[in-house]
């Protein structure tokens, strides 16, 4: 059974919808910037959504309390959804991911009871990722199936390959899924504490890399089978063809130097989905810019192509690495490569990689795209890969 994908929504920091982020892309447009941020006060290169959460609740109308994290899941989500209503013969559900969940206002929260100021108890209560998730499926009107994926970088591709599998068993007949997360002083001190965050702006698979910038967004895919197609008479964008995920049990955050892991992963991704590998015409990589992560990823993409490697780049100069939405966010990119046959830009690339010497793509260019695989990796070496295809 195939799964097609019917929609898109994202909000990042190159762009409040799909169309921003393209334009972004097309004329390499980064959101990172070097700010101050209200959570972490010390200047860095990150990449903040331009919104702030009182410009998100004006514009979709909402007055509980809501994490960042929820409020830019809506922003996307909204998008993705568009004009599809609610059918009784159609199993709706949703599956989110986050990683930072309601950290922001727990953050708020601390720094209110250490200043001895009166607490407001109300910002702990969307601590948890399951509130996220809730939250966001209640704006959109889904009450059946709702769940939450944690597991680091690779959560929203590990969602929406949840979402593909339900449907594929007859458990679902159309999921929106995805990932969203923002920016927080826990997870910016954390990556400081690992020094894999660069003091300039990232450079994803360049010989002098230093670490990696961090970003906030979301993003989120509609995705249906041929019953819910018959139904809602959606148009399809593309297939979800291929997906797997696969653990390298190397280290706590580290991933395997002779990226085992991610090896597995895309294997059984491109497996799955039947494409062979000269099929393939475009590798959304995962390129957080730190020395370990793109070595490994490297070696695992020479493990698979050989010699006959594909275009690649990754997208996270742009972006910023948006933790659990990254894998979204990217899914996005690469049906946007798909409908618009073109392959996207890295930025920041100057000085080839001595251990592997390859080479990613540097500018937007037309190309023809047949397939994208799409990859994310997480700490723990939590590997997930995606496959998207043309129709």
């Amino acid at each position: 059974m195939n799964v097609y994908v019917t929609g898109m929504g994202i909000i990042s920091a190159i762009g409040n919808n799909v169309a921003e982020n393209l334009s972004s892309l097309q004329r390499k447009k980064s959101g990172i910037r070097k700010t101050t941020l209200a959570c972490h006060t010390q200047e860095i290169f990150a990449a903040p959504v331009a919104l702030t959460d009182d410009d998100l609740k004006t514009q979709y109308q909402i007055r509980q309390p809501h994490s960042r994290t929820s409020l830019l899941g809506i922003a996307a989500a909204t998008e993705a959804w568009g004009k599809n209503t609610h059918l009784p013969n159609v199993r709706t559900g949703f599956i989110g991911s986050t990683s930072v969940g309601g950290m922001d206002k727990t953050e708020s929260y601390y720094r209110q009871v250490l200043a001895g100021q009166p607490a407001d108890f109300s910002l702990v209560q969307t601590h948890d990722s399951g509130n996220t998730s809730e939250k966001i499926a209640k704006h959109l009107g889904i009450t059946g199936y709702v769940n939450t994926i944690s597991t680091a970088c690779s959560s929203a591709a590990n969602a929406l390959m949840l979402a593909a599998r339900m449907l594929q068993q007859g458990h679902a007949d159309r999921m929106v899924s995805g990932g969203a997360d923002p920016l927080t002083g826990f997870t910016i001190n954390g990556f400081q504490s690992l020094m894999i965050y660069d003091q300039e702006w990232c450079k994803p698979f360049d010989e002098n890399r230093n670490g990696l910038n961090l970003g906030e967004g979301a993003a989120y895919l509609v995705l249906e089978n041929e019953k819910s197609l018959a139904e809602t008479g959606n148009k399809p964008l593309c297939l979800l063809k291929g997906w797997n995920n696969a653990a390298d049990a190397y280290h706590q955050t580290a991933s395997s130097p002779e990226g085992k892991g991610a090896t597995l992963a895309m294997q059984r991704a491109i497996d799955i989905s039947g494409v062979a590998l000269k099929d393939i015409s475009y590798i959304n990589a995962h390129g957080t810019g730190t020395k370990n992560n793109d070595l490994s990823e490297s070696v695992a993409l020479k493990n698979i192509f050989g010699n006959n490697l594909p275009p690649f780049s990754s997208t996270k100069a742009f972006t910023g690495h948006t933790l659990a939405a990254a894998g979204a966010i990217e899914a996005v990119f690469s049906v946007l490569s798909i409908i618009h046959q073109a392959i996207l830009p890295g930025l920041n690339y100057q000085t080839i990689m001595s251990e592997t010497g390859l080479t990613p793509v540097t500018e937007y260019q037309s190309y023809p795209v047949n397939a994208v695989l799409s990859n994310s990796f997480g700490f723990g070496g939590n590997n997930s890969s995606l496959l998207f295809k043309k129709l």
